[in-house]
């Protein structure tokens, strides 16, 4: 189950990287139409759960620790967060349907929690990668705390 869980986290890793790039396609098409982001909305809204919830179950298969399995299933809620911040911008716009200021200002911050997931994501597949190494044959790992006694 651990190589399960560090591919399963690999491969959320990878659509969150393929989520900027889709981003950027549906920011630089011109003319920008209804389609722009669907690639991003897909991946966001289905492709990014699917692996989220893969990945906390093979996280806790494995038998990782829980705050590890609790990382692994964090990402859910950012993308929840994800499109309340992103219904919230669009909501912010002026009688035209223009975007206005505040509305400008919640969209970045749809840019920052797209950030923080990445982070959360990238620490999730560098800990899975660390529970599937072997260690040396009949030792035991010990975890010391700083400020605890060797």
């Amino acid at each position: 189950m651990r190589k399960a869980f560090v591919l399963a986290s690999t491969l959320l890793l990878v659509s969150f990287v393929l989520q900027f790039i889709f981003a950027a396609v549906g920011g630089f098409t011109r003319p920008a139409g209804d389609g722009a982001y669907a690639l991003h909305s897909v991946n966001g809204m289905a492709v990014i759960p699917v692996l989220t919830l893969l990945t906390a179950l093979f996280a806790a298969l494995a038998k990782a620790p829980g705050r590890l399995i609790g990382l692994a299933i964090l990402p859910i809620g950012l993308v929840v967060v994800q499109a309340l911040i992103a219904m919230l911008a669009n909501a912010s716009t002026d009688a035209a349907g223009a975007s206005t200021p505040l509305g400008l200002t919640i969209a970045g911050l749809h840019a920052l929690n797209g950030i923080i997931a990445v982070h959360v994501v990238v620490g999730v597949a560098q800990a899975a990668r660390k529970l599937d190494r072997p260690g040396p044959a009949g030792v035991v790992p010990v975890t010391v705390r700083e400020g605890e006694p060797a």
